[in-house]
């Protein structure tokens, strides 16, 4: 066991300790999120030399949205720090390539690093928890794997064994509460765009994969729902009620939008651009 689930921070950004890389590796294009249309592997023009941004209070007034709702989940400090032993790509071009590769598969890592520690928080899930424990210990492992290791894994077959656990887990989870198996809650991948659930009964309600831009879920009891990989793009959340909701990360929440009355769970942050 590494104690990745243990280590304050380590499963968000820590931009001082990287060199960048969300700023680099990924592309963009221009949309409504980002101003400019950028490729991977080329720094986005605000990126300053020192890997800071250089619009970072700015992003929203400046077009670039996408921004202000991306975390990596640690994985930019992992790659910038471990993988690469502080080396930028930068003074150290050579690494340019294999650093931005690296960096695209243990962000997706860490990713399920951050939903198998959740799980294993969750008291209805202890019969998984032995099982729980030894897949996050096996896919930390897998972000220590050098360059070409990470280039080589196969990334669907490690997500398809976290998806399966994560699943087990969410259903114990959901179980208690009265119709939450039933077809009628079970909306999972459902396109729900711009949809109106105001004031929505979705109490363990399966949401997982869910298409809910632009939905309408103001005052929607969304309590222990499962929310893992729903599109929350501009959903409005005002007053809803979102305690003990599963897998739901902090870029999802700061993507849609609520206000003082939207109830946030404890591990997450209130996003500071809601409505006061």
């Amino acid at each position: 066991m590494s104690g990745q689930e243990d280590a304050p921070g380590a499963l968000r950004g820590d931009c001082a300790n990287c060199f960048g890389l969300c700023c680099v590796a990924l592309p963009f294009a221009a949309s409504a999120d980002f101003a400019v249309d950028k490729p991977a592997g080329t720094p986005c023009p605000n990126l300053a030399a020192d890997f800071r941004c250089g619009i970072h209070t700015r992003l929203r007034d400046r077009g670039f949205t996408g921004c202000t709702v991306y975390d990596c989940f640690g994985a930019g400090q992992k790659v910038s720090q471990v993988t690469f032993g502080g080396r930028d790509w930068r003074r150290n071009p050579g690494t340019a390539r294999p650093m931005f590769a690296a960096f695209r598969v243990v962000r997706q890592l860490h990713e399920l690093l951050a939903y198998l520690t959740e799980a294993l928080a969750l008291e209805p899930a202890r019969p998984l928890h032995g099982e729980l424990r030894r897949v996050l210990a096996e896919t930390e492992e897998l972000t220590l794997l050098s360059p070409g290791e990470l280039d080589a894994l196969d990334l669907d077959a490690r997500r398809r064994v976290v998806g399966d656990l994560l699943q087990r887990a969410g259903e114990l989870a959901r179980a208690g509460i009265p119709g939450a198996t039933g077809r009628k809650k079970n909306r999972r991948g459902a396109d729900l765009m711009g949809a109106r659930l105001t004031g929505a009964d979705l109490r363990g309600a399966s949401l997982r994969g869910a298409y809910l831009i632009a939905a309408d879920l103001t005052g929607a009891d969304l309590r222990r729902a499962d929310l893992l990989g729903a599109d929350l793009r501009d959903a409005q959340l005002a007053g809803a009620d979102l305690t003990g909701a599963l897998f739901l990360t902090q870029p999802q929440l700061d993507a849609a939008r609520g206000d003082a009355r939207t109830t946030v769970p404890a591990r997450l942050t209130r996003p500071a651009h809601w409505a006061s």
